[in-house]
């Protein structure tokens, strides 16, 4: 089943599987990995939400978002928990070593907005 109206998903163990509406909450969503580095924060959470939107064949339902220090605010989305979980410590290496943006893009290899 597609959901491509809403885009709606849940996670049963480690995979998305597409809901109606009526079966989804945003209390289900799973927090990844999250990392503390100083006062740096690496979140990588299940959004439940396609942000694809219906543009490509794979859901994009998984992110990874630096808050706080130099590279506040970055953020790159995947289609898998396996996909995000190397997506996160990329980012987390990424924020230990100070690498550059072309280098974090290059690694993460992730879908970009």
């Amino acid at each position: 089943m597609k959901n491509r109206k809403f885009g709606l998903y849940k996670l049963v163990g480690k995979d998305p599987v597409p809901v109606e509406l009526k079966d989804w909450s945003c209390e289900r969503l799973a927090i990844v990995e999250r990392t503390e580095i100083g006062n740096v924060k690496v979140s990588t959470v299940f959004l439940g939400i396609d942000h694809s939107f219906g543009a490509g064949s794979k859901p994009v339902l998984f992110e990874t978002m630096i808050f706080g220090g130099k590279y506040d605010q970055y953020q790159v989305r995947y289609h898998t928990w396996d996909e995000a979980r190397k997506g996160h410590q990329v980012a987390v290496e990424f924020v230990k070593r100070k690498w550059s943006w072309k280098w974090l893009d290059r690694l993460l290899g992730g879908y970009h907005d």
